[in-house]
This record gives C-alpha cells, structure tokens and sequence, in this order.
C-alpha cells in the first residue's frame, strides 16, 4: 500500500520492523542491584545540561524477557544514575546491553534507549539471580543478586523520571536530526507484579575497545532487588528538545 505523506510507523512502510506500541510483556525477571560510584565519574556519562547526584547513586540490572509481543523474547542488562534536571531528580540510562536485534531497533527510535547487541547469559542458581554480559568477547558487566527477603514492589526506590537520550543522526552530516531527552516514567501500564524480594548484590564492571564502564567501580553497596511481573509498555514524553532550545 502506498505510503501517505503524513504517515509512517516504521520501514519498510509495507510490513515494518517491529510493530506500533503498545508491547506486551509477560512474567519478566528483573535484578537491581544499588550502589554508589563516584560523582565525578558518573557526571562523564552524563548529556548536558544533566548533574551528577551528590551520592553517585547508581543502579545495575539484568533482565530475562521469556515473552514479549512486538520483538519475542530476549535478555537484557542496563546502567541508570541518579542526576538532577532543572531542579528535579531522576535517573539517565547511560547504557543498556540486549541481544534482540528488534528490541534494539526500537528501543533506539522510539525512546532513545541506548541499546547495543551484547552477549548476555542469565541464569538462576539457589536463591541468586546472576547476569553476564559481553561485549566484543569481554566481559563487561556482570550482575549477581541474592533473594532473601520476601516484600511488597513498592519497598524498592523509585526509578523515576527516567531519562532517556534520543539521537537519530542527519544522512548528509554528522549532526544529529533528532535530539531530545525523554522521559519514560509513564511507559508501562498494566502492571501486575508477581513476586518481590530484598538482599544483596554485586557488580563486576569491565572495559572493552567499545565500552568502558570501569569509572563507576562501586565504592559502596546498597541494597538488590528482584522481581517477576507482567506489563504493556506504551510511549514516552519528550521534555526536552535540543534543537528547538539552542
């Protein structure tokens, strides 16, 4: 069918990539381990006009994705850091490993979600839930969390607003077409938790030619968190466009 002007979702227009939101998703696993990095170093992977927390706060996590409807299952490892955005505190996610070529796709088109393709092995063993993940062939972020302590969803801290970059570069330079900062608080609907637990993490953090992640080594440890839930996953809000702002 040919292809309106003021229409379009995705290429090819015919039978795009991944489809129109919303995504459904169902019985994830979630891991989020809590730990607190330098300032200074978590200011270097921030976007301007972002600041760095005074705590360096920062979370890891992995994620096991048995069933999702617009890019099938997959696995998953991500970064946030707690920054401040014209006076308001929220969290960037600085990077996120995934190994779905449809997830990554959209996840950078849609909400900016800085995903590469990794390799990642998730796994569960006795009452631990533990992420590998590789980039290149390197070990770059390994994530190890313990279930111990049985709890409602809502002990866990806010990682809300989430802040997201949104980059899509101009085809005749390297300028970018597309900047602006987005805000995926209010993507996920229908939420139905499953099951929570509290206990402890670790993190091992590597550096390869493509990445280097070793600046946030932890200089101390909060709490982990895992959790089993179900959810639709809509779309963002922009609160922030470079372009339209310079």
């Amino acid at each position: 069918m040919r292809l309106k002007h003021d229409e379009g979702w995705n290429i090819p227009a015919d039978n795009p990539f991944y489809p129109p939101l919303p995504a459904v998703y169902r019985n994830v696993r979630f891991q989020f381990v809590f730990f607190h990095a330098a300032p200074s170093a978590v200011q270097g992977f921030l976007p301007e006009p972002l600041e760095a927390a005074e705590d360096g706060l920062c979370v890891a996590s992995g994620v096991e994705v048995p069933f999702c409807t617009n890019y099938g299952p997959f696995q998953e490892s991500f970064i946030v850091m707690k920054c401040r955005f014209r006076g308001e505190t929220g969290f960037y996610c600085s990077h996120v490993f995934h190994n779905g070529p449809a997830g990554i796709a959209a996840g950078r088109e849609i909400y900016g979600t800085p995903k590469v393709y990794a390799a990642l092995n998730v796994t569960q063993a006795d009452r631990c839930m533990v992420t590998e993940t590789s980039l290149g062939g390197v070990p770059i972020l390994n994530i190890s969390s313990s279930m111990e302590t049985v709890g409602a969803h809502y002990a866990m801290p806010s990682l809300t607003p989430a802040w997201r970059l949104k980059v899509i570069p101009k085809a005749d330079g390297p300028e970018p077409a597309v900047k602006q900062l987005i805000d995926c608080s209010e993507t996920t609907q229908d939420l139905e938790v499953h099951f929570t637990a509290k206990g402890q993490g670790r993190i091992a953090l590597g550096a390869s030619p493509m990445c280097d992640l070793t600046p946030l080594a932890p200089l101390e440890y909060g709490d982990a968190f895992y959790m089993e839930s179900s959810y639709s996953e809509g779309y963002a809000q922009i609160v922030y466009d470079y372009l339209k702002n310079e």
